[in-house]
């Protein structure tokens, strides 16, 4: 099956949008928007939560949701390619209800655990999504649906926070969940309704060991990341856990190379087009991630405690600045897929997107006093964001053909993780080894940074976008796609000119 024919659209009324198609569409978004929701509204019920249970662990809750959409990236990504995107897709939606049900009526924090664990599966459907829409939607519209679909993440952050507050003043924590069982019901029956299956398969078996080595090793060194600064990077457990995972990864790898039918086809993935759109997109969403923590922290310090930053701003307060911020990301998606109608290739977006958000992060790092220029600055990231979000897929779709798209975008699903749980790591390693700030009168407990580390951790930031630009940078402009056998096999490449 070529890459660019639908696989359910044939008569010439069905090659452009219709009314079912952008139906299908807001239904993907919608469910995709959930998972943003999901992690900005537990971040803020978690207070609640502990409390409630009497447990010093609520970071957990957060962690594990990311840990299980991580670790199952793969393995869902072959198997989507094997039986059906839709398939595979709507089966993580009802875990992941099963999962905020259990959360909405947990008796006791294990099971509080279990059931974030389960909801946890809707993590893939941004890849299976953005995967069944290639296989789905007529060719003319496949650009602008991808790049919606995956910028949108960026428009409920902006809300997201008073719906949060209002639900938990309202109901309680508990009414988050009950929120986002209905929500994943909801809008997973919309899929399945409006949306048909991919006809596109491919012929391979499950490789079990592959994916309980891939899953496990990726599942210590993420854990190693996200509870490493908590833990002490020199702590045994955080050494256990990384180690043992990248022990893990390598040993996959080596059964990759010997037998026939892997979980992930090494050969694609040491392609270089492949290996550089999974890096300078990692580099990106990085960055995305990093800013989230730093700028409200940074922002929300009280001036008078002359620390030379800060406006002392609560968390309502801080919308004002994180909405230009969500959205940019949602119109930065918006031009690259209106530019993918126009035989604007993605890779220029990619190279503008990283540096886009290099620049943010060094404007930051020199002017960080006056509040509209915040406001600009934290656009100008949001519309990298955008741009770096929305061209990634569509990059995707240019080198790799449709029985592999699910599988090669879990990878790069996987890569985006943990460089979001990596980035803010080393920046708050800096910040906690050479610039907290001393105050007169003490902190009262709590941990602030100097001017000049607030600096350094934003150049940080911008380093990583440079590297993600020089990365898109050195793509090729003639991308060769992979051409597989109905097995699954690499047997070559066709050639894509990404101008």
């Amino acid at each position: 099956m070529s890459p660019d024919t639908p696989s359910v659209t044939s008569s010439p009324a069905e090659q452009s949008w219709t009314p079912r198609l952008i139906f299908s569409l807001a239904s993907i978004v919608l469910l995709l928007e959930m998972l943003t929701l999901s992690y900005l509204m537990i971040s803020m019920s978690l207070p609640s939560i502990s409390a409630h249970f009497h447990t010093a662990q609520g970071a957990w809750l957060l962690t594990v949701f990311l840990l299980v959409g991580a670790v199952s990236s793969p393995l869902l990504g072959k198997l989507g390619d094997l039986y059906g995107k839709r398939k595979v897709m709507l089966g993580c939606i009802a875990v992941s209800a099963v999962g905020s049900l259990l959360c909405a009526i947990a008796a006791n924090f294990a099971m509080m655990l279990v059931g974030r664990a389960l909801a946890g599966f809707i993590a893939p459907c941004v890849f299976l999504g953005y995967s069944l829409i290639r296989d789905v939607f007529p060719p003319k519209t496949i650009g602008l649906a991808v790049s919606i679909a995956t910028s949108g993440l960026g428009l409920i952050a902006v809300p997201s926070p008073f719906f949060a507050g209002w639900l938990i003043d309202k109901s309680g924590f508990r009414g988050i969940f009950w929120a986002l069982a209905a929500g994943s019901v909801i809008f997973g029956a919309m899929i399945a309704i409006s949306t048909d299956e991919s006809s596109v398969r491919v012929r391979s078996r499950i490789d079990v060991l592959g994916a309980v080595l891939l899953g496990a090793g990726i599942g210590g060194v993420f854990i190693a990341l996200s509870l490493g600064p908590s833990w002490g990077w020199s702590a045994t457990s955080t050494l256990v856990y990384l180690l043992g995972g990248l022990v893990l990864i390598i040993a996959w790898v080596v059964s990759a190379g010997m037998i026939r039918e892997p979980l992930l086809e090494l050969r694609v993935l040491r392609r270089r087009p492949i290996l550089l759109i999974t890096l300078s997109s990692a580099c990106c969403y990085g960055c995305a991630t990093t800013l989230a923590l730093l700028l409200p922290m940074m922002i929300m310090t009280p001036a008078v405690l002359g620390l030379g930053y800060g406006f002392g701003v609560s968390a309502k307060g801080y919308a004002l600045y994180q909405t230009p911020f969500g959205l940019m990301v949602v119109v930065g998606g918006a031009v690259v897929g209106m530019l993918m109608g126009r035989r604007v290739r993605p890779r220029p977006l990619l190279l503008l997107g990283a540096l886009l958000l290099a620049a943010a992060y060094a404007l930051v790092a020199v002017d960080h006093h006056d509040r509209v220029l915040l406001l600009v600055f934290s656009a100008m990231a949001g519309t990298g964001t955008g741009f770096a979000y929305g061209a990634t897929p569509n990059l995707l779709i240019e080198a790799v053909p449709p029985q592999l798209q699910a599988s090669t975008a879990s990878v790069v699903n996987v890569a985006q993780s943990v460089m979001s749980a990596a980035l803010p790591v080393i920046a708050f390693a800096v910040l906690n080894n050479s610039f907290i700030a001393q105050l007169p009168g003490g902190s009262h407990g709590a941990i602030l940074y100097t001017e000049r580390g607030f600096q350094v951790a934003f150049l940080i930031g911008a380093a990583a976008g440079l590297i993600g630009a020089v990365l898109a940078l050195a793509l090729p402009r003639r991308i060769q796609q992979i051409v597989v056998s109905d097995a699954g096999e690499v047997e070559g490449t066709a050639s894509v000119v990404a101008h």
